[in-house]
């Protein structure tokens, strides 16, 4: 069994910063890329972030510059740290990661909520 647990999330001002962090737990034998993605009420899901096993990223065109995605091999994490927030980052986020465990699939986090607001 294979979990992903997200922290992080809050309310903040416009301008500001948070970070988030997802753990992978369980029967893991390898991960291969993670990756934040949020939904905004009303709207479709959306990829922000994502980091391959290697390190190479990739970034919505909305958050270049303004957010970072990183890893943690050694402790299954990924983390997205988040600055200059704008009201319209506002969303619940998720964490997603392809991992190899007794089975391999794409499993995804609870989700964090992010509130921009002045």
């Amino acid at each position: 069994q294979v979990q992903l647990v997200e922290s992080g999330g809050g309310l903040v001002h416009p301008g500001g910063s948070l970070r988030l962090s997802c753990a992978a737990s369980g029967s893991i034998f390898s991960i291969y890329a993670m990756g934040w993605y949020r939904q905004a009420p009303g709207k479709q899901r959306e990829l922000v972030a994502s980091i391959t096993s290697g390190g190479s990223t990739n970034y919505a065109d909305s958050v270049k510059g303004r957010f970072t995605i990183s890893r943690d091999n050694a402790k299954n994490t990924v983390y997205l740290q988040m600055n200059s927030l704008k009201p319209e980052d506002t969303a619940v986020y998720y964490c997603n990661a392809d991992i190899l465990g007794t089975i391999k699939g794409a499993y995804w986090g609870q989700g964090t909520q992010v509130t921009v607001s002045s």
